[in-house]
């Protein structure tokens, strides 16, 4: 190459040079709005499937077969350093949960947000009030679980307060057996746990005669047993937990079910509005009114819009005996024109009527990974 063209080779590349770092300025000035936006919804930095869809719309723009790899692995490293840079803008947001350090919804946490401060309170309802008052930005609760069904009174919350679904997750649950480090398994003779945990390894805990005691969550239990010193008593609880309380595991997987998960939901102040329809889900908390085929009516309505109902659930209101309200999981998008018109037109047959909160693609917590299922 003559010396002419390589100074006007060096010449293009540095205006092309000081062009990215104008557009990478404007990039990252976006990304802090984005990264404002999860922050103030309780939503994860990582969303796998938006960053797949940014790489496939961009490549109609490099024709070269052999620059495609190279612009590839350009974008992502440029994705990579853009979620670095939400972490760094939204480290310090405080996340709720119930139960201590160790409980599957401390995990759940961990998971979701890794770099918010997570704190521990007392019960559902504190940590739903404690994101209701300011005092955190979201919370973390379960929903369902896959064995035990669902957990009622997070979904009153949903229905009497003014919190707003962001997300849900899906986190697998293996329990252990946990002992103190000096016990004899064979010595065991009494299991302290969560209702929920008892109730899904009932067949084990059946098998060995073992006595139960309930405890307010897993972590607590593991607590109760490292506090009390009482090598015949263990715990049920997660592989994590037992490292937290200097504990033993005596048994691995003692769940009845391998596909027993729970599903956790992010509660925020904010509304999630910016889901893609495709992808949308919604929660819908009603009441019908009192008279024959009033629910029946709500479901047809429902159905003749083009929204499925995933989940359909009954609870009772607390303030008035023998009446109740329906919990319904519907895909679609609420804010479309059918969602819309299926709206006014429920109007008709419901009391109460409530969207509760919006979502994209359920996440799998697996392994410590968030991938969309």
């Amino acid at each position: 190459m003559e010396e002419g063209k390589l100074t006007e080779a060096r010449a293009a590349i540095g205006e092309a040079d000081r062009e990215m770092a104008r557009l990478f300025v404007r990039r990252m000035e976006a990304v802090r709005e984005i990264a404002a936006y999860k922050r103030e919804r309780g939503l994860p930095i990582l969303d796998a499937a938006q960053e797949e869809r940014v790489v496939r719309r961009n490549l109609e723009y490099i024709e070269s077969e052999e620059l495609r790899d190279l612009y590839v692995r350009f974008l992502r490293d440029t994705m990579r350093i853009s979620r670095e840079y939400q972490r760094r803008l939204t480290e310090g947001c405080r996340v709720a949960y119930s139960g201590v350090e160790g409980a599957f919804a401390h995990i759940a946490v961990r998971r979701i947000f890794p770099d918010a401060v997570p704190v521990s309170c007392l019960d559902f309802q504190s940590a739903y009030e404690s994101v209701e008052r300011g005092e955190c930005d979201f919370c973390v609760l379960p929903v369902e679980n896959s064995y035990a069904g669902e957990v009622g009174q997070v979904t009153d919350l949903m229905f009497t307060g003014s919190l707003h679904v962001t997300g849900m997750y899906s986190l697998p649950v293996e329990h252990c057996l946990l002992g103190l480090p000096d016990c004899d398994p064979a010595e065991i003779r009494r299991v302290v746990s969560h209702p929920q945990a008892l109730s899904q390894c009932a067949e084990y805990l059946r098998r060995r005669g073992l006595e139960t005691e309930q405890a307010s969550n897993t972590a607590r239990a593991a607590q109760t047993v490292q506090q009390r010193g009482d090598p015949a008593t263990a715990a049920i609880a997660s592989r994590e937990t037992a490292g937290l309380y200097g504990l033993k595991i005596l048994a691995e997987k003692i769940n009845e079910s391998d596909l027993n998960a729970t599903r956790f939901a992010v509660f925020s102040r904010a509304e999630n509005r910016e889901i893609p329809a495709r992808a949308a889900g919604f929660l819908l908390l009603f009441t019908v009114n009192h008279m024959a085929g009033a629910l029946a009516g709500a479901v047809r309505v429902i159905g003749q819009h083009g929204f499925n109902m995933r989940v359909l659930r009954s609870r009772p209101m607390k303030n008035l005996a023998w009446q109740y309200y329906f919990y319904a999981e519907i895909e679609g998008d609420d804010r479309s024109g059918e969602g819309r018109q299926m709206l006014r037109e429920l109007e008709q047959h419901c009391n109460i009527l409530k969207t509760a909160g919006r979502f994209g693609p359920e996440i799998d917590l697996k392994d410590g990974t968030v991938q969309p299922i």
